[in-house]
C-alpha cells in the first residue's frame, strides 16, 4: 500500500484525506440512524398509557425529549396538548424540521466528497499527464524512461483512487438519504397518531 501511495504522487493525498473522512461519516451515521434510536416503536404505546393515566406532566416531556428524536416531537405536541389541533401540528412541524436537520447531519460532507473526488482524481491524472509529456523533454534516456514510468503512475493510480473513494461515498450517501426519508415519514406518521390520540379520536 506504501508503495502504490509513493506511486500515485502528492494528488492521492487528498483522496487518502477524504476516505478517511467518508468512512467516519458513514461509521457514525450507520451508528446513529438505527430504527430504535430514533423512532422507538414501544414509545407511542408508552405515551398512550400515560395519557391514558391522566395525562402528561413536564417531567414527562422533558424526559420524552431526551429519549429519542421521536421523543423530542411528541414532547412538543404533548406540551401543547390544551391548543387547538393546528396549533399542535404546528409545533410538531417546527420540532420536525429541527429533528431532520439532525438526521442530515454529515450528509452534505459526504455527498460532496462523492462529488469532488473523481475530480481530485482527474486532478492527479492532468498531473502525471504533465509529468509524462516533460519526459519527452528531458535530457538522456534513463532519465527519460524513469519520469515516463512516473507519469503513467501518478495519471493511473489518482484516476482509480477517486473512483474507489467516489463510489461507495455515493452509494452510502443515496442509502443514507433513503433512510433519512424513511425515517421522517415513520415519524410523521406516528406524530398524526398521537394528534389523534390527543384528541380523543385515536384508542
Amino acid at each position: 500500500m506504501l508503495e502504490i501511495i509513493k506511486a500515485a504522487g502528492w494528488p492521492i493525498y487528498p483522496l487518502i484525506l477524504a476516505s478517511i473522512v467518508a468512512i467516519a461519516i458513514i461509521v457514525e451515521r450507520f451508528w446513529t440512524l438505527r430504527n430504535e434510536v430514533i423512532a422507538p416503536s414501544n414509545l407511542l404505546p408508552e405515551v398512550k398509557k400515560w395519557l391514558a393515566q391522566g395525562g402528561v406532566t413536564k417531567e414527562t416531556c422533558e424526559k420524552l425529549q431526551a429519549h429519542s428524536l421521536l421523543g423530542e416531537i411528541f414532547a412538543s405536541a404533548l406540551s401543547n396538548a390544551s391548543s387547538s389541533r393546528e396549533i399542535i401540528k404546528e409545533s410538531i412541524e417546527e420540532s420536525g424540521r429541527a429533528v431532520a436537520h439532525k438526521l442530515e447531519k454529515h450528509l452534505s460532507t459526504l455527498g460532496t466528497i462523492a462529488t469532488v473526488s473523481p475530480l481530485l482524481g482527474l486532478l492527479g491524472t492532468v498531473i502525471g499527464m504533465v509529468e509524462l509529456f516533460g519526459a519527452f523533454n528531458a535530457a538522456g534516456s534513463g532519465h527519460d524512461v524513469a519520469q515516463f514510468a512516473k507519469g503513467i503512475s501518478v495519471a493511473l493510480y489518482n484516476t482509480a483512487g477517486g473512483i474507489v473513494v467516489a463510489v461507495p461515498a455515493m452509494i452510502s450517501y443515496r442509502y443514507f438519504r433513503a433512510k433519512v426519508d424513511g425515517l421522517i415519514v415513520e415519524m410523521e406518521q406516528q406524530a398524526i397518531k398521537l394528534v389523534e390520540m390527543i384528541h380523543g379520536e385515536r384508542k
